[in-house]
């Protein structure tokens, strides 16, 4: 930050509109002031998390089926295979064609990019569940539902909590892209209004404050994993960025 500044007020970096650091930190006061920065960032964290939640219940039922039932998992290989090859960038237009420029729209993106890791990692997690441990359930007469909550979920709660954290990264990347082409609220509406306006002080202030929010979030669900979990992996090294 300190060669960006420098080079800015030097005239090194010679590019029209690229503010100095300390111009785009001066940004941040008449946004919060407005109470535009934190009407349009609570916009972007709530769809986040509520599309999270959505899709670690979508993906993580689908995952415990299909790692459970060999023939869903048979019939379904190649659908599931076809739809998962489409990203979630490509249906943005198809989705505002559908849901029009609506948090309904974001919504639906949202979970659909969620799902796919809570999903895959759910279903090695159950795959790795030892035989013997299905055993035990048959030996104690366990019905279906308690076997899948005492033994298959708590076996496969490693990988689920990895798939939770790429998930959510996931989840907050298309709700702002989601924002940038069909939604009127949130983060990536601001940055792209800013970018019109020719103001990119204040765009910038909303691509730092999303990034911010990025690191919050996988903060905090770190520490909730290790607090609630000690000995879980949370997937340090896997998919951080």
């Amino acid at each position: 930050m300190a060669v960006w500044e420098l080079a800015v007020r030097t005239g090194l970096a010679d590019y029209q509109s690229l503010p100095a650091p300390t111009a785009v930190l001066a940004s941040f006061e008449p946004l919060i002031a407005s109470g535009e920065l934190p009407a349009h960032l609570a916009h972007t964290l709530t769809v986040t998390l509520a599309g999270w939640v959505a899709a670690a219940v979508i993906g993580v039922s689908f995952g415990v089926l299909l790692g459970l039932s060999a023939t869903a998992y048979r019939y379904s290989l190649t659908s599931f295979e076809v739809v998962r090859a489409v990203p979630p960038v490509a249906l943005v237009p198809a989705a505002v064609l559908i849901f029009g420029f609506s948090m309904s729209m974001e919504l639906v993106l949202v979970v659909y990019a969620g799902a796919w890791p809570l999903l895959l990692n759910t279903l090695g997690g159950v795959w790795a569940v030892p035989a013997e441990r299905f055993d035990v359930a048959a030996m104690l007469r366990l019905p279906r539902l308690a076997a899948i909550r005492k033994i298959v979920l708590p076996a496969a709660l490693p990988e689920i909590v990895v798939g939770l954290r790429l998930a959510l990264s996931m989840c907050l990347v298309l709700a702002v892209v989601a924002e940038m082409v069909g939604n009127p609220e949130g983060l990536g509406r601001a940055l792209v209004r800013a970018r019109q306006a020719l103001q990119p002080e204040q765009m910038l202030a909303y691509v730092v404050t999303a990034g911010v929010l990025g690191v919050v979030l996988n903060a905090g669900f770190r520490t909730a994993a290790r607090a609630v979990l000690p000995t879980t992996e949370t997937g340090e090294g896997a998919g951080a960025g």
